[in-house]
């Protein structure tokens, strides 16, 4: 591959100081996801600690990025344009790849080492910490059809990861309309028919008459997961066998593993459940998700629809609120747990008819998130499915 690029290098071998807010930004394996740099959870250095450091790795946007180490080895990204990636360097854990434009069009490099994620996996085996070495990647082999060809590749599989990006941009519009309306009805207490309310005391402040403050636990059950035993764990999916999520599957976690179907004694998540994580890194709440799960998360089964609905349930959950009582519940030095929280969970729970209308204007809005989560899931494999075909050479057929 160095015959294609004009570099090929690696973060800082070693820490630099925090300094937050800045601006100058030290990213890890952690922050490549979904063939892109993420910013939601980043280190800032020190100037001087970042002039060293971009030295080595001078980040621009077009750069391929590779995680090198670790469970996440072989996940590939590109630098996006975006003003911070000027002031972005990293850790050890990201490689860095610039292509020479003037001999491969830059997306069907990142293309070809995306297909290529089963070869950058077994070249970083052979150790108890898998690690892909500078001097192997400078020697993987990259087929090299015509300039015209990698452009017509790139065109078409680009065309995949725009339609990606749309779904994703609608979703976080949905998520943000449907929030929005929640904490304008049930936190600021700006909710229909306001005006012809009175108010009166509670233990959480003054409340409509007419809306009681009532436990969670009242309405839901909190159904715990289980573990099957990380020998149970399978790295590849086959007929019989069922992905299981972790903790971490709520949150960044870019691995899968799946187990027998017959451990989970029906445990399962589908799509459309609410799911909470209550031990490691607490409160999370997500929907989307399908599989069986460990005991870090528990599902929500709600029992009285009219009093707390499918849409409602899930925005009360991630509100300040409720996030505040189960960290305040979380106990533990390495691990955090905090199922003690659910007995404590307590909401200002309004009349049935405001819980159907909150219902009636948000849960479609739910719903068309999950529709396009699963529209980025298919887009997603048939792009994965079309690379191999495009590499060999098919462009033809695989443009048809």
């Amino acid at each position: 591959m160095f015959q294609v690029t004009r570099l090929i290098t690696d973060g800082k071998h070693g820490d630099c100081e925090d300094d937050a807010n800045s601006g100058y930004f030290f990213l890890s394996s952690k922050d490549l996801r979904d063939g892109k740099l993420y910013y939601d959870d980043s280190r800032q250095i020190t100037h001087t600690d970042f002039l060293e450091t971009h030295r080595r790795t001078d980040l621009e946007p077009g750069d391929i990025l590779l995680t090198n180490c670790g469970a996440s080895i072989g996940r590939v990204g590109i630098a996006q344009d975006d003003p911070r990636i000027y002031r972005t360097t990293f850790q050890k854990s990201i490689s860095v790849i610039k292509p020479d434009k003037a001999l491969v069009e830059g997306r069907y490099l990142y293309y070809f080492l995306l297909a290529n994620s089963a070869l950058l996996i077994h070249l970083g085996d052979g150790t108890a910490q898998p690690n892909l070495l500078i001097g192997d990647l400078k020697r993987i082999d990259v087929s090299m059809p015509p300039r015209p060809v990698q452009q017509r590749m790139v065109t078409i599989l680009s065309a995949y990861d725009e339609l990606v990006e749309n779904c994703k941009r609608r979703i976080r519009l949905l998520e943000a309309v449907a929030s929005a309306l929640y904490r304008e009805w049930f936190v600021e207490l700006r909710f229909p028919g306001k005006q012809r309310s009175n108010f009166t005391a509670s233990p959480l402040g003054p409340i409509p008459e007419g809306w009681e403050v009532r436990k969670v636990a009242e309405f839901a059950d909190f159904e715990r997961g289980f573990e099957p035993g990380s020998n149970a764990y399978c790295k590849q999916p086959a007929p019989n066998l069922i992905r299981f999520l972790r903790v971490g599957d709520l949150s960044k976690r870019d691995s899968e593993v799946y187990i027998p179907i017959d451990l989970t004694e029906g445990r399962t998540l589908k799509p459309s459940d609410i799911a909470i994580t209550l031990d490691g890194s607490v409160g999370l709440v997500r929907l989307g998700l399908a599989g069986a799960y460990s005991t870090g998360i528990r599902k929500i089964v709600v029992r009285d629809q009219s009093r707390l609905g499918w849409s409602f349930a899930y925005q009360l959950l991630s509100s300040d609120s409720i996030q505040a009582t189960i960290q305040a519940h979380a106990k533990g030095t390495t691990i955090k747990h905090a199922g003690s929280a659910i007995a404590a969970l307590e909401f200002v729970a309004p009349p049935p008819a405001v819980i159907e209308w909150f219902e009636h204007a948000t849960a479609p809005m739910l719903k068309q998130v999950l529709t396009l989560r699963e529209c980025i899931q298919n887009l997603s494999r048939t792009r994965d499915l079309m690379l191999p075909q495009l590499l060999s050479g098919d462009v033809e057929t695989a443009s048809e």
